[in-house]
């Protein structure tokens, strides 16, 4: 039990972290219709973390709420991968951050919708029709960047170099994770990591970009290690809820 509830933390964790950076964005966007779509992008990262927090809550079997898992556990017991703590930057990170971020979503959750569990089944299953849209639009926004201006191929680029390193750690595991394959609950990492660089490298030829040849990849994501970014988003994420304890809205 408490390998599935890690599992489900990590994926919770991730889609909290990843809207909460996503949101910084609002009312900052390109342009109107661009700024809505992230914005709405962001909300839907916080939607599936809510999900995903419910049903973490159910399996603790402590008494403890959704909001108590999200905004109510010290840096360490946080679970997420790595990259989704990486500033925004400019917007041609954020959108190949996005765009890395989503390219796992797509293929962990049409793996999950075939879960032994059916609660996993079911989130995944709704969470995809998300993330095929996710997918679409940063797609759409990575080949406007790739084949745009000079500038923006060399953010793009630029982008690449900063958070490469990171996106392994999206396939990092928590603890147990093997039994939870092998039970048919969840889809092997190391399987679902191999099919994810196929896939980008099926994209980047399409954007005539180059997948970096360096497979050094940032170690501790879903062991509690987190990057220097995180303890601001932390305090900012909990501010409300540790100044003002027990508040509702």
């Amino acid at each position: 039990m408490n390998s599935l509830y890690n599992y489900t933390l990590k994926l919770a964790d991730d889609t909290l972290i990843m809207g909460q950076r996503l949101a910084e964005w609002c009312g900052k966007g390109p342009y109107l219709e661009e700024d809505i779509a992230l914005t709405n992008i962001a909300l839907d990262y916080l939607g599936q973390s809510n999900n995903f927090y419910k049903y973490a809550a159910q399996l603790q079997a402590e008494g403890k709420t959704e909001d108590d898992l999200a905004f109510l556990r010290v840096e360490k017991e946080y679970l997420n991968a790595q990259l989704v703590e990486m500033p925004n930057e400019d917007y041609a990170q954020t959108i190949l951050k996005v765009y890395f971020f989503c390219a796992y979503q797509k293929l962990l959750y049409e793996n999950l919708s075939n879960s032994s569990d059916e609660m996993f089944s079911a989130l995944a299953q709704k969470s995809l029709k998300e993330v095929k849209y996710h997918y679409t639009h940063s797609k759409t926004w990575m080949n406007v960047f790739a084949a745009g201006t000079e500038e923006s191929l060399q953010r793009l680029n630029k982008a690449l170099e900063n958070i490469w390193e990171y996106t392994g750690g999206l396939f990092d595991e928590t603890e147990d994770e093997e039994n939870l394959f092998e039970l048919g609950i969840i889809p092997s990492s190391k399987a679902l990591f191999a099919e994810w660089k196929s896939l980008i490298k099926k994209n980047f030829a399409e954007f005539n970009l180059e997948v970096p040849e360096s497979e050094f990849m940032q170690k501790g994501s879903r062991k509690g290690v987190h990057t220097e970014y995180f303890g601001y988003i932390l305090c900012e994420l909990q501010y409300m809820q540790r100044t003002y304890p027990d508040c509702t809205w």
